[in-house]
C-alpha cells in the first residue's frame, strides 16, 4: 500500500520545552538551539514579561551590595561577555539591541547619602573594582545637567547600558532563525511520570511533551501547578514603577551623556538616557505581591527626587509609566540548574540582575542541557541551596 501523499506526521516532541519567553527564557532557548536542541518555548506573547519595564542598566560594580560578593563574580563574568554576546546576537538577529558603553555616574545630594556612596567606594576597593571618586564639580563638569547640590559621586566607566525591549525583540528573531518554535499559550501544569518532569499542559488544553524542562516564568516561576512542593522555586515578586521621558536634541550637547544613579534622601534612584532620546527613570522596590498598578505616589517620588537630582527633568515630555514585577529570591541571586526533580531546570530568580545575566545564563543553560552538567561558575545559584529551608518547610 503506498502512503498517503497528503499525509503529516507528527511534529516530534522537542528535546527541550521552555517555560516562559522573556529574556531569560529566550536566551536559553537560543543558546540550546545553536547546540543542536529541538527547543520550543511556551509563552502567550514572547518578548514581554519584565524586560518591558527594566532600565537595562549593566551595573556589575554600582549594582554591588554588601553580602553579594558571591553574586559580584557571576555579574561581573557577565558583563565581561556582553560586547561579545550583543555582536553575535545582532549578527544573528539583524536586529540591534541598544547597548551603549556610556559608563555610570552615582552622586549624592546630601552628607548622610555621601557617606553611604563613600562606603560603597570603600566595598567597591575591597572587591578589586574600578571606581574613581568625585567631588560634587567634578561630577557636575561631566553632567552639567546635575543639581548644584550634588556633593560628590562615584566614575565607573566599566557600567554600560542596554535596551531591553530592542534585546528581546533580537533574541526572539534570533531564536526564530535559529529554528526555535513557539507555542503561543500559557503553561498551566507542569507534567510529570515516573519520577521526572516530562513536559507541561498547556491553557489551550494542549499537552507538551519534551525530554528535558526549563521553568523560566520569571515572579511566576514558583506558581505553576504540577511543581512538588518541596521542588517550586523560593521566588517572589518585588514590584517596581518606571518612568519613560522623551529628551530633546540640542545643540549644546545630550541632556544626560551616562547612566546617573543617585541616593536621595536614602531612596536608590536611576536616569538612564537612550540614543534614542528616551530618558528611563526608576525604580520604585515595592513589597506588594502580585499588584502592577501604577500609583500617583510611585510616579510623584520618581519625579520629585529626579528634580532635585537633575532640575530640568521636569520639562520633558512623560512619554509612558509601568509597573513591572522583578523576580526575587531569598538571596537577591538567580536559581539556575537542575532541581530535585529530574528533567526539570530552574532559570530565574535574578532579581535586579536580569538583563546583566542574559549572556552567562544563556551560556549555562546552554551547556547544561546539552551536557547535563552544570558550569562551574554557576554551581553557587544551583537550587539546591534552598533545599534544606524547603525540606523544614513541608516537613
Amino acid at each position: 500500500m503506498r502512503p498517503d501523499p497528503h499525509s503529516v506526521s507528527p511534529a516530534p516532541s522537542p528535546d527541550v520545552a521552555v517555560l516562559g519567553g522573556g529574556i531569560i527564557g529566550l536566551v536559553t532557548a537560543w543558546r540550546a538551539a545553536l547546540r543542536g536542541l529541538r527547543v520550543t518555548v511556551v509563552d502567550p506573547a514572547p518578548g514581554g514579561g519584565a524586560a518591558r519595564v527594566a532600565a537595562g542598566m549593566l551595573a556589575a560594580v554600582t549594582e554591588l551590595h554588601y553580602g553579594e560578593e558571591t553574586l559580584l563574580a557571576l555579574n561581573l563574568a557577565s558583563a565581561e561577555r556582553y560586547p561579545s554576546f550583543v555582536a553575535e546576537l545582532e549578527e544573528a538577529s539583524g536586529e540591534e539591541t541598544g547597548y551603549r558603553a556610556c559608563g555610570t555616574l552615582a552622586v549624592a545630594l546630601d552628607a548622610d547619602d555621601r557617606a553611604y556612596l563613600r562606603e560603597l567606594h570603600a566595598l567597591q576597593r575591597r572587591c578589586g573594582l574600578d571606581a574613581e571618586w568625585l567631588n560634587g564639580r567634578e561630577c557636575r563638569r561631566l553632567e552639567p545637567m546635575l543639581a548644584p547640590s550634588v556633593r560628590g559621586g562615584l566614575r565607573v566607566d566599566g557600567d554600560h547600558q542596554v535596551d531591553p525591549r530592542r534585546l528581546a525583540a533580537a533574541l526572539l528573531r534570533a531564536c526564530e532563525r535559529a529554528g526555535v518554535t513557539f507555542r503561543r499559550a500559557s503553561a498551566v501544569r507542569l507534567r510529570t511520570a515516573n519520577g521526572r518532569a516530562t513536559g507541561a499542559e498547556l491553557d489551550d488544553g494542549t499537552v507538551l511533551d519534551a525530554g528535558q524542562t526549563v521553568l523560566a516564568l520569571g515572579s511566576y516561576s514558583g506558581r505553576l501547578d504540577g511543581v512538588p512542593p518541596d521542588v517550586l522555586p523560593p521566588v517572589r515578586p518585588v514590584k517596581g514603577q518606571v518612568l519613560r521621558l522623551r529628551m530633546p536634541p540640542s545643540r549644546f550637547g545630550p541632556f544626560l551623556s551616562r547612566t546617573v544613579r543617585a541616593v536621595v534622601r536614602g531612596g536608590h534612584l536611576y536616569l538612564v538616557p537612550r540614543a534614542s532620546g528616551e530618558l528611563v527613570v526608576g525604580a520604585t522596590s515595592e513589597e506588594m505581591g502580585w499588584d502592577t498598578t501604577v500609583t500617583a505616589g510611585g510616579v510623584y517620588e520618581l519625579l520629585r527626587d529626579a528634580h532635585e537630582l537633575v532640575p530640568g527633568i521636569t520639562e520633558l515630555p512623560l512619554a509612558e509609566t509601568l509597573a513591572g514585577l522583578r523576580p526575587a529570591s531569598p538571596d537577591n541571586a538567580p536559581l539556575l540548574g537542575p532541581s530535585a526533580l529530574p528533567g526539570l531546570h530552574l532559570a530565574g530568580g535574578h532579581y535586579r540582575n536580569g538583563v546583566l545575566l542574559t549572556p552567562v545564563t544563556g551560556d549555562v543553560m546552554g551547556a547544561l542541557l546539552e551536557t547535563g552538567e552544570l558550569p562551574e561558575e554557576a554551581r553557587a545559584f544551583a537550587p539546591e541551596r534552598f533545599a534544606h529551608d524547603r525540606k523544614e518547610q513541608y516537613a
